[in-house]
């Protein structure tokens, strides 16, 4: 995990990766080694996040600054993110 610190406290997990899937779901890898599914389809109904109802457009998300951004200035906090997403250990497989 990053050693940065922000007014005396540390930053939670960052994005090192994340793979779109079809049904609105990215695969997430942090850099504290966890692995963690986040659920996108709450956000298809903010305003806001209207353009990733289109799939093409979900999948162009990309990594920097250690969150996921897409293009048009959309991006999502990574706490929140990690604090939304499942560990991959904890999925139950169908």
């Amino acid at each position: 995990m990053q050693d940065e610190i922000i007014h005396g406290q540390p930053l939670g997990p960052r994005v090192i990766s994340a793979i779109p899937t079809d049904d609105y779901k990215l695969e997430i890898e942090f850099d504290n080694g966890e692995h963690r599914t986040f659920d996108a389809t709450p956000l298809l109904s903010m305003k806001v996040f209207a353009p990733l109802r289109s799939k093409a457009f979900f999948k162009l998300v990309r990594v920097e600054y250690g969150t996921i951004v897409w293009p048009e200035d959309l991006d999502y906090c990574p706490d929140t993110l990690y604090m939304q997403s499942v560990p991959v250990s904890e999925q139950v497989l169908a």
